[in-house]
């Protein structure tokens, strides 16, 4: 498998297994999330360390499961089963309803020295909510 293809398959396991201390070695340290679950959430380097870390306190259950991976040059393309329970506290979703969802996702990763550099995805939000019952969120 391509290196940087390896990584991103790495990451995503380290996410599902919750291995947060592991995060550094697949993640630059300035590391760029474009994703938001919600609107609002910080577009700032290094941000996304803890917004994955939100995500897992939110969701007992689950993890991402790469079905597909691409890589061209510095880019790797994700598409994604991403499963879920919610369980827990996020501040920017509503109060935990014990629901389970699952989603497809693509996601694209710029890669550099061998971390994930940048990250932009597109997620099915309409049916995590439905799913999950949630009410559409207000932009503001």
């Amino acid at each position: 498998m391509d290196a940087n293809k390896q990584v991103v398959a790495d990451f995503f396991q380290a996410v599902s297994e919750r291995r947060v201390a592991d995060w550094g070695r697949y993640m630059a340290a300035d590391v760029i999330d474009h994703n938001k679950v919600i609107f609002g959430e910080e577009d700032t380097p290094g941000a996304a360390f803890e917004g994955f870390r939100r995500q897992l306190d939110a969701f007992g259950e689950g993890g991402l499961y790469p079905q597909q991976l691409i890589a061209e040059g510095d880019t790797v393309v994700a598409r994604l089963i991403v499963r879920g329970t919610h369980t827990g506290f996020h501040p920017r979703m509503p109060e935990p309803t014990g629901r389970s969802c699952e989603v497809e996702q693509i996601w694209i990763m710029t890669m550099r020295e061998g971390r994930i550099a940048e990250i932009r995805a597109v997620s099915d939000r309409l049916g995590m909510f439905l799913q999950l019952g949630w009410d559409w969120p207000e932009a503001g």
